[in-house]
C-alpha cells in the first residue's frame, strides 16, 4: 500500500511544473476574481485535500515519516530555509519549496511548530513508538520531579491585616526663643590715684525668655519672662561687701484674638517684683526686698503689630484703656514709701495702661530694645523707659549700654531729682541668642 501511495504523490508532483503562485498556464492568463483561478490553484488544492487525508491517516496509525518526502507527511511546521529561499538572491527554489510555502500563505493556522521544535519532540520520543502530539494537547509528557517544591520560593502568607506604620504630623502653633547674657565690669584705681576714686566689680546675669502660640487663625497667646540680677562690689561700703545693681522678675502673658490685620481685642497680665534685698551704700536702711513691692497689673484692650522699616522694626503696641494694678508689699515697714497707706500691705486702683516694646536692628550688629510703660489712675502716673543698645562682636560676645528713667509720684518725694529716678549701666560679656 505504501509503494503506490508514493507512486501515486511523485506523479502529482510532476504534474506541478510551475511555482503555485504563477498565472500563466499553457499561454493564457487566468485571471482572479470575475473570471475564476487558474488550473494549478485548483491542482494544489486537490493536492492539498488529498495529503491532509493521507496525513490524518499515518498519523493515526503511529507511523513516523522518514525519507524525502518527510516534509510531506509532517504536521504543518514552519521551515526557515523554505522563506530564504524564496526570498534570497541565487538560491534554488523547488517545486517541494513552492507546496510548502503554498501551505504556509494558504493555511497559517495549521502552522503549530517550527522544524526545531519537532526535531526535539523526535528526541524526546520514548522506544514504544508513542504517536506525535496534536496540537490540543500537551506537546511533550510531564515528567514528576519530587525536588521540584523544594526549589520553589515559598510563598509569603498573605495577612489578614497589614500593619503600617503611619505618622501623622500635627501643625505646631508654638514658637520659643531666648536671650541669655552674662556681663562683666571691672575697674581698679590705685589709692595714690590723682583723682581720687575706688576699683570695683561687677557682674550682670540676663535671661529672656518667651514662648508664643498664634494658630493662623485669629487667635494668639504670648508669654514672656525676663529675668535680672546684678552684683557690685565697693571698698566705701563699711556695711556691706555687695550691693545688688540691678534685681528683677517680670511676666508678661496676653492673649489676643483678631481684629483686622495688625489689631488684636487683648487681655494682659503683668506682674514684676524682685529676688532679694537691696540697701544703699554705707546705710542699715532696707529700701526693696522680695515681694516687697510686687505689682500685678491685668487690662483689657487693643494690640498693635508693629512690623515697620523693611522688618528691622518690629514688636507690638499695647492700648489699655481699662486697667486693674494691685501693688503688694510684704514688708510694713515699707507700704508708707511705696505709695501705700501705712499699715496696710495692698493698694487696689483703677486706671488706663500702655505698653510699647519694640526692637530695632540699627544695624547688621548694633540692636536697640526698647520698652515704653505707662499706668495713671488719675490720681498717680507711673512711667518707665528701659532702653538697651547691644552691640555684637561675633555670636557669643557683645556689648551693652542700658539706659532707664523712671517717673512715679505715688511714691515719697525726693529733694534732688524729684518724682523722676534714673538708672544706667555699660557692660561687656558673654550674650546667646536662640
Amino acid at each position: 500500500m505504501s509503494k503506490y501511495l508514493l507512486y501515486l504523490l511523485a506523479l502529482i508532483g510532476s504534474c506541478l511544473s510551475v511555482p503555485v503562485h504563477a498565472q500563466v498556464t499553457k499561454g493564457r492568463t487566468v485571471g482572479y476574481g470575475r473570471e475564476g483561478v487558474s488550473a494549478s490553484q485548483i491542482r494544489l488544492t486537490h493536492y492539498m485535500d488529498s495529503l491532509s487525508m493521507l496525513h490524518d491517516s499515518l498519523y493515526q496509525k503511529s507511523i513516523l515519516p522518514s525519507g524525502k518526502f518527510q516534509k510531506m507527511l509532517f504536521p504543518i511546521t514552519y521551515d526557515p530555509q523554505v522563506v530564504h529561499k524564496a526570498f534570497g538572491i541565487g538560491q534554488t527554489f523547488s517545486t517541494a519549496d513552492s507546496l510548502t510555502l503554498s501551505r504556509y500563505i494558504a493555511h497559517p493556522q495549521d502552522v503549530r511548530a517550527t522544524k526545531s521544535q519537532l526535531k526535539s519532540y523526535y528526541d524526546d520520543a520514548q522506544p514504544n513508538g508513542s504517536a506525535l502530539p496534536t496540537g490540543n494537547e500537551d506537546q511533550r509528557p510531564l515528567k514528576a520531579d519530587p525536588n521540584l517544591v523544594e526549589q520553589m520560593p515559598s510563598q509569603p502568607v498573605d495577612p489578614g491585616v497589614i500593619p503600617v506604620d503611619l505618622k501623622v504630623l500635627h501643625p505646631n502653633f508654638w514658637t520659643y526663643k531666648g536671650d541669655y547674657s552674662l556681663q562683666f565690669m571691672q575697674n581698679y584705681i590705685s589709692g595714690n590715684w590723682y583723682k581720687g576714686g575706688e576699683s570695683n566689680f561687677a557682674a550682670l546675669a540676663a535671661v529672656t525668655m518667651e514662648a508664643n502660640y498664634n494658630n493662623k487663625q485669629k487667635l494668639k497667646w504670648e508669654n514672656k519672662l525676663e529675668l535680672k540680677f546684678g552684683l557690685a562690689s565697693t571698698r566705701s561700703d563699711s556695711l556691706h561687701s555687695y550691693k545688688t545693681t540691678d534685681d528683677l522678675f517680670r511676666l508678661t502673658s496676653k492673649v489676643g484674638v483678631q481684629a483686622t490685620k495688625r489689631w488684636y481685642y487683648t487681655l494682659q497680665l503683668l506682674t514684676y517684683s524682685q529676688f532679694t534685698h537691696s540697701y544703699k551704700s554705707n546705710d542699715p536702711k532696707l529700701y526693696g526686698d522680695f515681694l516687697a513691692p510686687a505689682n500685678v497689673n491685668l487690662s483689657i484692650g487693643m494690640d498693635y503689630t508693629v512690623d515697620w522699616l523693611k522688618h528691622k522694626l518690629k514688636g507690638n503696641v499695647h492700648l489699655a484703656p481699662l486697667a486693674y494694678n494691685m501693688k503688694y508689699c510684704r514688708l510694713l515697714e515699707l507700704s508708707p514709701r511705696l505709695g501705700i497707706d501705712e499699715g496696710r500691705h495692698v493698694l487696689n486702683d483703677f486706671g488706663s495702661e500702655f505698653t510699647v516694646d519694640v526692637t530695632w536692628q540699627l544695624m547688621e550688629q548694633l540692636s536697640w530694645k526698647s520698652r515704653l510703660y505707662g499706668y495713671t489712675t488719675y490720681d498717680r502716673a507711673e512711667l518707665e523707659w528701659e532702653n538697651t543698645f547691644v552691640l555684637k562682636f561675633n555670636k557669643f560676645i557683645s556689648a551693652q549700654l542700658f539706659f532707664y528713667p523712671r517717673f512715679d509720684d505715688g511714691v515719697q518725694r525726693d529733694g534732688h531729682h524729684g518724682y523722676w529716678q534714673f538708672k544706667e549701666y555699660a557692660s561687656i560679656g558673654f550674650n546667646y541668642t536662640f
